[in-house]
């Protein structure tokens, strides 16, 4: 009786932490994305120009690291935020780009709409049929080194096709990583908020430009 006991407060001490990850990571995650569409309008409203693909890099990476490293500490969340509103700043001169063109107003709207219509779906089917997709780690992991590479090679060697293919693969690759990183959270693989946060605002970003290059090809006369 005793043992069991002992299991059964495991168990809902273990539920308990687990929701209160979810809890965090989803109200973090809210904040962020207002954070970076402020930084995204600002952005747009004082036509700042595109940092360019290098320091766009540089400053990705570097506070994505910074972000890892203090993800522990409160300078974790004061970090993260830089990173968001850092890639909101990026974003800002990209939809500017788009709301310029014919039907721009609608190809956002609908890059928005669709966005959001992904990551609700496949956030609520984990959290409500609670399957494990930790299985997929590893074949995200490559296939997004992969298409990053090709991204690269798209935007250097200026390869339209490649860079329609590198989009449409982001698009299935963030969206298994929507589900690959709720089902972390839910079965104890991701005990830290800020990193999920991280996780899911990248995935979110990335549907978003993919989608917005994608329907925005589409919708060009």
């Amino acid at each position: 009786m005793e043992n069991r006991a002992v299991t059964m407060n495991r168990t809902e001490a273990s539920v308990l932490s687990t929701n209160k990850v979810i809890r965090n990571t989803y109200v973090l995650l809210s904040m962020t994305l207002l954070f970076s569409a402020v930084t995204a309008g600002v952005s747009m409203a004082l036509n700042l120009p595109h940092p360019g693909i290098l320091i766009t890099l540089v400053g990705y990476f570097g506070l994505l690291f910074l972000t890892t490293k203090l993800r522990n500490s409160a300078g974790g969340i004061v970090s993260i935020f830089a990173l968001t509103g850092f890639m909101g700043y990026t974003l800002g001169p990209i939809i500017s780009a788009y709301l310029a063109m014919p039907n721009g107003h609608a190809v956002v709207m609908q890059a928005m709409g669709g966005t959001a219509a992904i990551f609700l779906g496949l956030s609520g089917y984990a959290l409500t049929t609670r399957k494990d997709f930790s299985f997929m780690g590893g074949f995200l992991m490559v296939g997004i080194l992969v298409a990053f590479l090709a991204g690269l090679g798209a935007i250097f060697f200026s390869i339209p096709a490649l860079s329609l293919a590198v989009s449409a693969m982001f698009v299935l690759l963030m969206s298994g990583l929507i589900l690959h990183q709720t089902s972390e959270i839910i079965h104890g693989g991701e005990t830290n908020y800020i990193m999920a946060t991280v996780t899911l605002f990248v995935s979110i970003f990335n549907l978003f430009t993919s989608l917005l290059h994608l329907l925005g090809f589409m919708n060009n006369d």
